[in-house]
């Protein structure tokens, strides 16, 4: 089943901001940071898998056991090849706040100006902050901060989701059985890749949105 928004003239202002924003060449004063979530089952073996040997791989057993959800918040810093990754048991606005505030008083304490791309999931808005911390106090954590919304319908244009592809096919294609488990892994799979320093090279320009999208652009007088 598709989704299909309109390319209105919003969601072009969204989209061309957005661009430009990854056109900007890495700066540490000014730090991009995507930022997206992904729902994960956790899942474990109903009977021991028999282990691998000689010529023969390991063998699993297709019956399982459900163990509950968790979440996985993911922030990237494209150009840097920096990420973090959290594990939370559930994906409220206090655990989402809670991810933000330690990347910009740790991670990105040091920045001038903090640019986050969020899409528009409901958790995502400036309000969230005030509900959770008090308005005094939000004010106060997001005085760095520039948000930058993708348009509606457009979590493409987030980087972060190309990351959590990298995370699903590079760690999360297998069972896991417990949240602590899952955190274990994580970790090392992050941490190897920022050792790396593991990039996102963007190449989509507001060029090619033009030539590709533009027989969808909704004219002006028409919005």
């Amino acid at each position: 089943m598709w989704c299909i928004g309109e390319l209105t003239e919003e969601y072009r202002s969204r989209m061309y901001a957005l661009l430009e924003l990854y056109a900007r060449p890495m700066s540490q004063a000014e730090p991009v940071i995507c930022i997206d979530e992904k729902s994960l089952q956790l899942i474990g073996h109903r009977h021991a898998p028999l282990p691998m040997q000689s010529r023969s791989p390991e063998k699993v057993d297709y019956e399982y056991v459900r163990h509950g959800t968790t979440n996985l918040f993911v922030a990237v810093e494209p150009k840097a090849g920096k990420r973090t990754v959290s594990v939370t048991e559930r994906r409220g606005k206090a655990d989402f706040v809670a991810f933000v505030s330690n990347l910009l008083t740790h991670t990105y304490a040091k920045a001038r100006r903090v640019h986050l791309v969020l899409d528009n999931l409901n958790i995502h808005f400036r309000k969230c902050f005030d509900d959770v911390l008090g308005k005094r106090a939000a004010t106060k954590l997001l005085r760095r901060v520039q948000f930058h919304d993708t348009p509606k319908h457009a979590s493409w244009l987030n980087m972060a989701e190309i990351e959590i592809g990298v995370l699903s096919r590079q760690c999360l294609d297998r069972r896991v059985e417990s949240q602590h488990r899952l955190q274990c892994e994580v970790d090392a799979w992050q941490k190897a890749r920022n050792v790396a320093q593991q990039t996102i090279e963007w190449k989509f320009t507001r060029q090619d949105a033009d030539r590709k999208l533009s027989r969808h652009y909704v004219p002006k007088f028409s919005c």
